[in-house]
C-alpha cells in the first residue's frame, strides 16, 4: 500500500493541504489536495490560533474528501526569520563489543548532535542527519550492520521559537490535527524545486506569497540563510486597488486577468473599464497604467530581498544565480527580467511538472511531503490516517515528544 504522508502549509493568504503515497521505489502519488483561505496569519506569523484553526480544518476536510481519507496527524511547515539551522558534527565510541553499528549507536548520535546550545526562547525541531563517517570513511547514508569504532554524524540541527512552534500545535490540534513534526518551508521548496548541483554551487531561492516573501541561500549543499520580508503579491493587488481607485476584489481580478510585470510586453494596450471607488462610477484606464504599478513593486520586491542579503552579509555571485517561486508572482511574465536587473544574477523561474499539484501554492505542501520521504524514508514516519472511517483517534502523545520519537525511530 505504501506510506501515507500528509503535508500542510500554513501561509498569510491560503492553508494548503496533500495527501500523499509514497510506494518502495520513494515516488508520490498525491491522493487529495485542500486548500482554504486564511486570515489567521499576517507576515508569517500567526495572530489569530481559531481563524487558522478553521482554515486548517477546511482545507484538511477538502482534501479528506477528495482522497476518502480521514486525517489525524500532519506534517507542517514553519518558517521566518527565526528559524535557524546549525551545522553540528558529533561523535560517539560504538558500544558493541563486535564493533558491529545498531540501532542504538545512531540513536545515541543523533541526540549528541542535537545536543546545541539555544537561546532561552528558541527550542530544537529537528535534527536532519547529511551524512555519517565510520572510522574516517564518509559519505554514509547508512551506517546500520557495518562495522568501525568511531561513527561520527554531520547533521544540520533545526531549531525556532518556542511561541511560534506552540502557536502551530494549537493552531493544529484545535482542527483535530496531531503534529507529526515540522519541516523548515525553505528545506520543503529547495527539496523540491532546486537540484543538487545549484544547491552545491550556490543559489538564491526567492519564494513569493501572499503577504510574505521567503529568501532563502543554499551552498555546499546546506542552507545557510532563511529569512522573509513582510511583501507579497497581495501588495502588489492593493498598489492596484490604491493607484486606480478601485476595490481590492476589483484590483486582484485584473492581476491576474493581465498577469504582466513589464510593459515592454504588452501587445494590446487597449482600455480597461473599471469601478471608481471614490465617485461610484465608471471609468476606464489602460492596460499599460495597471502593468506599469505591477512593474514598480515586482521591482521593489527583488530590490528588498537584495538589501536583506546584502545587509545580512551573506550575497555574492552565486554559481546558481536565483530562482523564483511562490504564487505571490512567480506566474507574472517579465519578474525573471527584474529579478535579473535587481539581482545581476543568472535568473530562473521554478518549474514543477506533477498533475494534480501544478500550481505553486502546493509546492511547499508537495515539498514536505518530498522531505520527510527522502529524510524519513521507511522508518515508519508516516501519517496517522484512517480509510472510510468517520472518527480518527487522537495520537498517545504529543509534538513535542513526537520529535524524540522521531529520533529514536528514525533507523528502525
Amino acid at each position: 500500500m505504501g506510506e501515507i504522508i500528509v503535508g500542510i502549509d500554513i501561509g498569510t493568504s491560503k492553508v494548503c493541504t496533500i495527501i500523499g503515497r509514497v510506494d518502495k521505489s520513494n515516488q508520490i502519488e498525491v491522493l487529495g489536495i485542500g486548500t482554504s483561505n486564511c486570515e489567521g496569519v499576517k507576515k508569517g506569523i500567526i495572530v489569530d490560533i481559531e481563524s487558522t484553526s478553521n482554515s486548517i480544518r477546511t482545507a484538511v476536510e477538502k482534501a479528506e474528501k477528495m482522497s476518502n481519507i480521514k486525517v489525524g496527524s500532519a506534517y507542517f511547515n514553519i518558517m521566518g526569520a527565526h528559524v535557524n539551522v546549525i551545522s553540528n558534527r558529533t561523535a560517539i565510541s560504538v558500544s558493541n563489543e563486535n564493533r558491529e553499528i545498531r540501532a542504538k549507536d545512531v540513536e545515541k548520535v543523533l541526540y549528541t548532535a542535537g545536543d546545541v546550545a539555544v537561546p532561552e526562547d528558541q527550542q530544537v525541531i529537528d535534527v536532519i542527519p547529511r551524512q555519517y563517517i565510520v572510522d574516517g570513511y564518509d559519505e554514509i547514508l547508512d551506517p546500520i550492520g557495518m562495522v568501525g569504532v568511531k561513527l561520527e554524524i554531520d547533521a544540520d540541527v533545526v531549531t525556532g521559537k518556542i511561541t511560534s512552534v506552540q502557536n502551530i500545535v494549537k493552531s493544529a490540534e484545535r482542527a483535530g490535527v496531531d503534529v507529526d513534526g515540522l519541516v523548515v518551508g525553505a528545506l520543503a521548496a529547495g527539496e523540491l524545486l532546486l537540484t543538487p548541483d545549484e544547491k552545491d554551487m550556490g543559489v538564491v531561492l526567492i519564494d513569493v506569497g501572499g503577504g510574505i516573501t521567503d529568501i532563502s541561500v543554499f551552498k555546499n549543499k546546506k542552507l545557510i540563510f532563511n529569512d522573509s520580508i513582510p511583501v507579497g503579491g497581495d501588495h502588489i493587488t492593493n498598489d492596484i486597488s490604491i493607484g486606480l481607485k478601485i476595490s481590492y476584489p476589483e484590483a486582484e481580478k485584473i492581476k491576474k486577468q493581465y498577469e504582466l510585470a513589464l510593459t515592454s510586453l504588452i501587445k494590446n494596450d487597449q482600455e480597461i473599464t473599471v469601478t471608481d471607488t471614490g465617485e461610484n462610477r465608471k471609468k476606464t484606464v489602460r492596460v499599460s497604467e495597471v502593468v506599469e504599478i505591477i512593474e514598480a513593486r515586482v521591482y521593489e520586491i527583488f530590490q528588498l530581498c537584495r538589501n536583506l542579503l546584502e545587509k545580512a552579509g551573506v550575497f555574492e555571485e552565486y554559481g546558481a544565480g536565483v530562482v523564483i517561486t511562490g504564487g505571490g508572482i512567480s506566474y507574472v511574465d517579465g519578474n525573471k527580467q527584474l529579478a535579473g536587473e535587481a539581482f545581476d544574477l543568472p535568473v530562473r523561474v521554478a518549474f514543477f511538472r506533477h498533475q494534480e499539484v501544478s500550481k505553486p501554492e502546493f509546492w511547499t505542501s508537495f515539498g514536505i511531503l518530498k522531505f520527510i520521504s527522502n529524510y524519513r524514508r521507511g522508518r515508519g514516519q508516516g501519517s496517522e490516517v484512517k480509510v472510510q472511517k468517520p472518527k480518527v483517534s487522537k495520537a498517545d502523545s504529543g509534538f513535542f515528544s513526537k520529535i524524540i520519537k522521531m529520533i529514536k525511530d528514525f533507523f528502525f
